[in-house]
Order: C-alpha cells, then structure tokens, then sequence
C-alpha cells in the first residue's frame, strides 16, 4: 500500500491543497492554511533529513508501541499534540499560499529523490525514532490526511486492507 500513498503524496495532496481559497478556515487547531502548509513542508524536511531533531520525546520503550500506531489505518486525532510546535503558531514565512505550496512541492521531490538515492536510509523523527522509507511515506500519508481533514476535504483513505 506503500506506493499508492507515495502516488497520493507526489499527485493528488497538493492538488487538493490548491483548491482551497488561502482564507479557509480549520474545522480544529490554530493555523491558517499557509501555516499547515508550512508545517507539512517542515515535516516532508524531516522525513527526507534535510533538516533533523536529535532529541526523542517518546521514551525509547514506547517506540515500538508508536511505531506500530505508526503503521496501522489510525488517524491521528484531531487537536493531536506535537510538543515540537508552539502554543501559537509561528508567523508565516513564504510570500503567499502559492509560494508555500511551490516550497511544499521542492520538499516532496526532495524526499523522494533522497529516497531514490538510497533505498535504506533512516532518517530521525522526534516522535516515532527511526523511520524507513516505507514509515515515512505512511507518516506523511497519515499526517496530510490528518490536515486536509482540518481543512474539511474529505478523501477516501488509502488502507492497508485488501478492497472487495
């Protein structure tokens, strides 16, 4: 299921994006549109570690509880924690909501290229430990149908089921 959500990260999530109008307002949380967008690309940086947090906040003796949340159809729950991220968003950074989806764009070529490059790399997430490409592309899967939700686009979710 993997590559179908790889195929979703790289075609459709930020075609869905750019059919919202830059004043969208979230159905939960703080940000503004341009805000998550900014916040996903950071995320997409993370998983391709162009940009890296060495500290852990899951004690090493949950990662595999979390890891396994990690992998499974669970969505993460709306209002859902990150103690990286702080009270009140950060200001935005890029020019326009365009801008901050052009940015989006570089960070996904970016991880797939890494990716491309080496099969096995690992990259360090603060929350979930050390991820492959596989955990990473199921993060990200997870985390942008966690936002468009917020958004209010309704998609039908990629499973790890087998479809009927």
């Amino acid at each position: 299921m993997s590559a179908e959500k790889a195929e979703f990260l790289k075609n459709q999530f930020i075609p869905l994006l750019r059919q919202l109008p830059a004043d969208t307002q979230p159905q939960w949380g703080k940000m503004t549109l341009q805000q998550m967008v900014e916040h996903f690309a950071e995320s997409v940086a993370l998983a391709s570690g162009k940009i890296t947090r060495h500290e852990l906040a899951t004690p090493e003796e949950q990662l595999p509880k979390y890891q396994q949340f990690l992998m499974s159809d669970k969505p993460f729950k709306e209002n859902t924690m990150n103690p990286f991220m702080p009270e009140i968003p950060p200001p935005v950074r890029n020019k326009s909501l365009q801008d901050a989806l052009n940015e989006l764009r570089e960070e996904l070529n970016y991880f797939f290229s890494v990716f491309e490059e080496n099969e096995h790399l690992l990259t360090h997430n603060p929350i979930f430990g050390d991820l492959n490409f596989q955990m990473n592309v199921q993060l990200l899967y997870k985390h942008a149908v966690h936002h468009l939700k917020q958004f209010g686009v309704k998609i039908s979710a990629i499973t790890n089921e087998p479809s009927i």
